[in-house]
């Protein structure tokens, strides 16, 4: 199997034994995100001119403002809010409230996620809707699941890394089986989908039995017996369930 800037860190983490290991990516993609724009990048113009533009989502605000680069997080949110005064501005000189009819009082409240009649509405929702990072990581994850299944295909070392992982988890299960609708032949499916069901059942029922054996260990008469591969049962299984590691510590600039 030749080694690309692609294959390299998907084949590392098939050999993690993580619960998920396009979850083990993902979470390297976020990372590697983070040290970047907060490392000398915020520095660079086209890198803030990006970030001016999209701005960040809550859940990566809060994961940088944990990073600890104070300076470099001040200095895009600086621009970010220059950038958004200028829309906001221009927004506002064309706004012209809309018309409210007799009857319009009585009218069904439309749900604040429908698309509304007021063009300022619509760009102040977009801009909770963009994020840089979740955008880099979005386009590298494609390119990993690409990569995942013209592995697949091509390498037998991969396959067998593929046959003996601890299954996924069900938002990337989700992902795996939309896309080998398309990259499978009617062949390949016959072989593939058997293998992946099996695993997923397999590994499923393996982290019950963890959470269960948890469970019982607060039961006195199990007091000083063994804790098998339970001890770390409840992280395990959120992540196969939600695909998040929820015993990390927040990620710091080192």
């Amino acid at each position: 199997m030749k080694d690309t800037i692609y294959t390299i860190p998907l084949t590392d983490a098939f050999k993690a034994e993580d619960e998920c290991p396009f979850c083990f990516i993902k979470r390297k993609l976020e990372q590697d995100t983070l040290s970047f724009i907060l490392g000398c990048a915020y520095m660079e113009d086209d890198i803030r001119e990006k970030t001016d533009h999209m701005g960040f989502c809550k859940e990566h605000y809060k994961k940088m403002y944990e990073y600890g680069n104070r300076l470099g997080m001040a200095l895009m949110l600086h621009t970010h809010y220059v950038q958004l005064q200028k829309g906001l501005k221009k927004k506002i000189a064309t706004y012209a409230p809309s018309h409210s009819g007799f009857l319009s009082k009585f009218k069904k409240t439309r749900s604040l996620e429908e698309p509304s009649n007021s063009a300022l509405s619509d760009w102040i929702k977009d801009q909770n809707k963009s994020c840089y990072v979740c955008d880099s990581i979005d386009k590298n994850f494609k390119r990993y699941m690409d990569t995942f299944f013209h592995l697949l295909t091509h390498s037998e070392d991969f396959k067998q890394l593929f046959m003996n992982c601890k299954g996924f988890c069900i938002s990337h299960f989700g992902d795996i089986l939309t896309l080998s609708d398309i990259k499978f032949s009617n062949k390949e499916k016959e072989v593939f989908y058997p293998i992946l069901f099996n695993m997923m059942e397999e590994n499923l029922k393996r982290i019950e039995k963890d959470i269960s054996w948890f469970i019982d260990k607060y039961d006195y008469k199990n007091s000083n017996a063994d804790w098998k591969t339970s001890k770390d049962a409840i992280p395990r299984g959120i992540q196969k369930l939600a695909g998040i590691y929820v015993q990390d510590p927040p990620f710091k600039e080192k």
